[in-house]
């Protein structure tokens, strides 16, 4: 009587690697939606490392679908030892932003390494908070009270980007067009667009042009 070992193995394995990569997806994108829209999650497929992105939520680094895995995800390849799970690393985005990285390897029955699930942190909007809060808590018990809300630099036009971005619970470079115009609004009543290349800094805190910011700011 043949029993055909081989073939039912091989169906076996390719149904189990489907089962397993769709809950894979399924959590991926419930990890997505709980911590939009700061946090960047990828599911890699590391049985195809030149296409090992096979979703991505969230999307802060500006990679798309069908891209090769990471150096982390070729290490993982390349020795099923490697550590499981490396958590709150420190890393950036092509575009400079810090981030804080966690990284998961998923492992078939065998031991071999077959996905990877990355949890991208963009710290942006957090260090904004940090900053926001700093001010708030900071007095000046020498000098006597400064009656001008006046901007003095650059870094008081990013510190207040970053408070209005916090309001809505997102990062600068996450606001919609509507978001952008009244922040440009509020930069203008403010006084911070009389500031030497104000349209510069800004254009560059949100990720635009600045033809952009004199569209938003009419």
């Amino acid at each position: 009587m043949s029993r055909k070992k081989p073939t039912s193995g091989t169906v076996k394995k390719s149904a189990d690697g489907e089962v397993l990569f769709d809950q894979l997806k399924r959590i991926a994108q419930g990890l997505g939606e709980t911590f939009a829209p700061f946090c960047e999650v990828v599911l890699h497929d590391l049985t195809d490392p030149k296409h090992a992105i096979v979703a991505i939520h969230n999307n802060l680094s500006g990679r798309k679908i069908g891209q090769p895995a990471t150096e982390l995800g070729l290490a993982r390849i390349a020795d099923p030892n490697y550590a499981q799970v490396i958590s709150n690393y420190a890393n950036a985005f092509a575009d400079g932003r810090q981030a804080k990285s966690t990284s998961i390897g998923i492992k078939d029955a065998s031991g071999t390494y077959v996905a990877a699930l990355c949890l991208n942190v963009d710290l942006t909007l957090f260090q904004g908070l940090q900053s926001a809060i700093g001010q708030f808590v900071s007095v000046d018990a020498q000098n006597a009270p400064r009656e001008s809300l006046n901007p003095a630099s650059a870094e008081a036009i990013r510190a207040r980007i970053d408070q209005f971005a916090a309001r809505r619970a997102t990062t600068p470079r996450a606001l919609n067009a509507e978001d952008r115009r009244l922040l440009l609004r509020e930069l203008k009543d403010s006084g911070c667009m009389e500031v030497r290349r104000s349209s510069e800094i800004v254009a560059a805190h949100l990720g635009i042009s600045r033809a952009t910011v004199y569209a938003d700011a009419k």
